[in-house]
């Protein structure tokens, strides 16, 4: 595997691929890699030519009391994971050169950053959409892959791709659980064993959401009730959010029609966790 740390490195190359019709695939991570984003990365190695798998800490992302600073990092561990699951290129850019001195440009994408986690984080997707447009221009991927965790960042990537005409397929991979049911994420080191006890109200409040509905129960709000009573149980859990919305437009729905999605945010001393269920 090779490590690029150039950005104009990254786009010579970029254009390289394009100009001899190369497949590519691209792995767009923040690092500290678990099994959730080598999912990703070996989806990609099986349906590319060849894949391109980025570590960049978006600083531009995280608001001014957000974890930016403490974010995990561990480049020769990702590295060496990224490389073992067959991962071509490794993009380990810094921020200076990602975003030069006088860079001034933000985008907003309208409707589906404006609830959940868009009505938290303020300025998050504006972050998140300017640095997916800079990897998708400099690598130009023909497919890039993201989980299924962060389902409000797949609508707003796919929903970008499609207003902006970007030419990348976008493929959502499937949620990866540890035994437990626990979603993998970077955050979870942050747990102590107490709040990693009783962070499982998580997935265990999202199968019940999901019987509910297989059941028949289309009052969104009664489905949105009984979750945030199970995820209540847990002490420690300070909730910031319990929403049921359309799983493309991530706008809030009473009753839901096609496929919906309910979303959960919580906190835990202090560690944000995100986990979702999609449901129809």
């Amino acid at each position: 595997m090779e490590l690029i740390r150039s950005v104009a490195e990254m786009a010579a190359l970029g254009r390289k691929w394009r100009a001899e019709n190369l497949r590519v695939g691209l792995v767009p991570t923040m690092g500290y890699l678990h099994e959730g984003h080598l999912a990703l990365a070996q989806r990609a190695v099986g349906e590319n030519d060849l894949t391109v798998l980025s570590i960049f800490v978006n600083p531009i992302q995280f608001g001014p009391s957000e974890d930016l600073a403490v974010y995990p990092r561990d480049l020769d561990g990702d590295l060496a994971k990224a490389g073992a699951v067959g991962v071509n290129y490794a993009f380990v850019p810094e921020a200076e050169d990602m975003y030069p001195q006088g860079f001034g440009t933000s985008m907003d994408v309208a409707g589906v950053t404006e609830t959940l986690c868009g009505a938290s984080r303020k300025g998050h997707f504006q972050g998140v959409c300017v640095v997916l447009t800079k990897l998708f221009n400099l690598v130009q991927p023909a497919n890039a892959y993201f989980g299924q965790k962060d389902g409000q960042q797949l609508a707003v990537v796919r929903k970008l791709v499609k207003d902006l005409n970007i030419p990348v397929h976008i493929a959502g991979v499937p949620i990866v659980r540890e035994a437990d049911g626990l979603a993998k994420s970077s955050r979870n080191v942050y747990l102590d064993a107490e709040c990693r006890e009783q962070a499982l109200v998580l997935n265990q409040s999202l199968q019940l959401a999901k019987r509910l509905f297989d059941e028949g129960e289309r009052d969104a709000s009664l489905i949105k009730a009984a979750v945030q009573a199970h995820i209540e149980t847990a002490p420690l859990a300070q909730i910031e959010y319990v929403e049921m919305v359309d799983a493309v437009t991530m706008q809030p729905v009473r009753r839901p029609e096609g496929q919906v999605m309910l979303a959960v945010a919580v906190r835990f001393k202090g560690t944000r966790l995100i986990d979702n269920v999609l449901l129809g």
